[in-house]
């Protein structure tokens, strides 16, 4: 299906997918693939045509938006049919809607094929997402899965909000995170799970830096 070098990185929200696959690809010069980033911005789009709850617009949706997906100074920068959304997109009502959009089998078929068409055009890539070792490219190169205790977790997103200016209690947050993990486990299709043959990072009590070195490392294990 693609002859590139791909590193997946799969884990569940908060477990420190994003900045860990923004510093590999960094160092290593390759693309950056926030799978996350294009669920977001369908569950945005619809939210804001007022069809959340129509299954088939949401697919159509998914199926023939045009999503772009950029990498610049350390920030992603997503838009869609050339709009940016890039700040729309990381609100607290998408984020608490947007397991269940990305549960939609049909929206999940349409935007692993956007993901897959992504890395055509590019010899090196890091994908990060819930199920880019399982479905997107299940012979990666590299495998990762990270994850962390729902006290890191929810501490961690409680500080991306603070950054921003955006006021939410750690419970509500905890109680969102687990939410989501509920429903990314037990979804139908592509359902959050850790394949038998990635590494299993626990980033509880470890830099990102930390992170970050020991999938380097895996990757010059790989070419010795």
């Amino acid at each position: 299906m693609y002859k590139k070098f791909i590193i997946a990185i799969d884990g569940p929200a908060g477990s420190g997918k994003s900045t860990t696959a923004k510093k590999v690809a960094e160092s290593l010069h390759f693309l950056y693939i926030d799978t996350g980033a294009m669920y977001r911005a369908i569950t945005y789009l619809a939210m804001t045509g007022n069809f959340l709850e129509d299954e088939a617009k949401i697919i159509g949706l998914a199926e023939n938006v045009k999503i772009d997906l950029k990498f610049i100074n350390g920030k992603t920068f997503l838009s869609a049919d050339n709009v940016d959304i890039s700040e729309e997109i990381r609100s607290i009502d998408v984020n608490n809607n947007v397991s269940q959009v990305s549960k939609i089998s049909g929206v999940r078929k349409a935007l692993v094929k956007k993901q897959q068409d992504l890395a055509v055009n590019n010899s090196g890539v890091v994908i990060e997402g819930r199920d880019v070792t399982t479905v997107v490219f299940p012979k990666a190169d590299i495998k990762i899965f990270l994850t962390a205790g729902i006290k890191e977790r929810a501490e961690r997103r409680l500080k991306e909000y603070e950054e921003k200016n955006v006021h939410v209690s750690l419970d509500e947050i905890k109680n969102n995170i687990q939410e989501r993990d509920r429903i990314d486990s037990t979804r139908a299709d592509s359902p959050l799970t850790k394949a038998e043959d990635a590494l299993e990072i626990d980033t509880s009590s470890i830099t990102i830096d930390e992170q970050v070195d020991i999938i380097l490392n895996k990757v010059k294990d790989f070419f010795n």
